[in-house]
């Protein structure tokens, strides 16, 4: 891989006034290239590498880089210059989208609130489901990751998150993903507004929840006068093989929140999806219709990119594209992986994967391993990282709160013969992990520049 940066102001301009230390974390693991064109699956730098993404910006290029079908309505839109943000007029696209969005979602979701992030809409939720019920009280998930403003991050259970902010929101509590029982003893109480759960633990480290969980979830939910909310900003946008994963699994949540893949990666916006009996307790007269609301939610270019963003999912057939894709990549991994001894699992639904890794049990792989992870617990897997990077030319990351799975996750437009370029650049890369002591050194190195940077 040859390495190519921004032009130096350029880079010192961010450097000195966006996020330092975003630039000094790239230069340790060598992935500071400069990229000219990304397209579909592909990200093409300025030395003429092409590397494929395997990560997606975490689930946000479910239909690949730069669709032109997006590109071409966001153009139309603009050309036509039309009530962009009035914020005094029905913005009909608005209408439109969340007519699709809730068609396509099904079951009892009759209303879309639009907002700019997934994290922004956790929040429009915490809230709607306080005035839906009455009550403060907050359930999720440990392990879960829902995002990183105030009332998102309350429910969030991993301390590295949360350090240095201060209080977080009270009467918000953590249960073990896949635990009926646990749940069931907190809801007991009639204290909670709403339980918030993703249909699949993404940063968790890719966790399928047990059978039933989500349909008996929401039974125990009804019975004690709890909403239950599901967190789609990553599962969301048939990136599982379904519209939301919550399709796989017989269950009809109260809201659902909708991000990252809405636009095609080019506009931000999200999507909180409810039931008309939430939206009546937040909207419950005309001196409350703008009692919450999102300065640029309904904006006119985040409503066409998201409209252009479901035809393309729709007419190319993504989803069962996804799930087709996806068993045929977990096969293959298994194929290829299972016969190495730090190779824990493959597991994954649709398009999101995960290799889980674990400590491996002869005793000179051991001793590395274990020396890697007591300097940091993400040493290892960045090591992986960077070589997938630097040596086969595949971008990917591990999953945010277990650094022991490496996320898979590439667009849902990949073609087969990508996916195994990247099977063999994995295999390679999990192979030299196992025999090679350069492997072993240069990890190391990376260590001594982490704590020397």
């Amino acid at each position: 891989m040859r390495f190519a940066t921004e032009t130096p102001s350029a880079v010192q301009s961010y450097t000195d006034h966006v996020n330092p230390q975003w630039v000094r974390l790239l230069k340790l693991l060598r992935m500071e290239t400069e990229y000219r064109l990304c397209a579909g699956a592909e990200l093409h730098t300025a030395h003429g590498d092409v590397l494929l993404d395997f990560l997606s910006g975490y689930c946000v290029h479910n239909i690949g880089h730069n669709h032109p079908a997006v590109i071409e309505a966001l153009h139309a839109e603009l050309d036509r210059r039309g009530p962009a943000m009035l914020q005094s007029h029905v913005p009909d696209l608005a209408g439109e989208l969340a007519e699709r969005l809730c068609r396509l979602a099904g079951g009892k979701l009759e209303k879309a609130f639009f907002a700019c992030s997934g994290s922004e809409g956790v929040e429009a939720a915490i809230k709607f489901a306080r005035a839906t019920t009455g009550r403060e009280g907050l359930l999720s998930c440990d392990g879960a990751f829902h995002g990183l403003t105030c009332g998102a991050l309350s429910l969030m259970s991993e301390p590295f998150w949360r350090g240095k902010f201060g209080p977080m929101l009270p009467n918000t509590t953590a249960v073990p993903f896949g635990d009926l029982d646990a749940l069931r003893e907190k809801l007991r109480s009639k204290n909670y507004a709403a339980f918030f759960v993703e249909p699949v633990q993404a940063e968790g480290g890719i966790v399928l929840p047990p059978a039933n969980y989500l349909h008996d979830a929401k039974e125990l939910c009804a019975r004690y006068g709890t909403l239950l909310v599901l967190d789609e900003v990553q599962t969301g946008m048939f990136r599982t093989g379904r519209f939301l994963a919550a399709h796989h699994f017989d269950v009809e949540p109260d809201m659902v929140i909708l991000a990252k893949a809405l636009s095609g990666g080019l506009v931000p916006v999200s999507a909180v999806l409810m039931t008309d009996r939430v939206y009546e307790s937040v909207y419950d007269s005309l001196k409350r219709s703008i009692v919450h609301t999102s300065t640029f939610g309904e904006n006119s270019l985040s409503m066409r990119a998201g409209l252009a963003t479901l035809d393309v999912l729709v007419k190319e057939d993504l989803g069962p594209r996804a799930l087709a894709m996806g068993d045929l990549l977990r096969r293959r991994l298994r194929e290829e992986l299972s016969g190495y001894e730090m190779i824990a699992e493959i597991r994954g639904l649709g398009m999101l994967s995960g290799i889980v890794f674990q400590t491996p049990k002869h005793l000179r792989l051991r001793i590395a391993f274990e020396a890697f992870r007591r300097i940091h617990p993400a040493m290892f897997g960045q090591m992986l990282v960077m070589r997938m990077f630097r040596d086969q030319h595949v971008l990917m990351q591990m999953c945010g709160n277990n650094f022991m799975v490496l996320k898979v996750a590439p667009p849902l437009i990949v073609e087969r013969e990508q996916v195994e370029k990247f099977i063999g650049g994995i295999r390679e890369v999990v192979h030299l992990a196992h025999h090679s002591t350069e492997f072993w050194s240069e990890a190391m190195g990376l260590a001594k520049r982490a704590v020397n940077v």
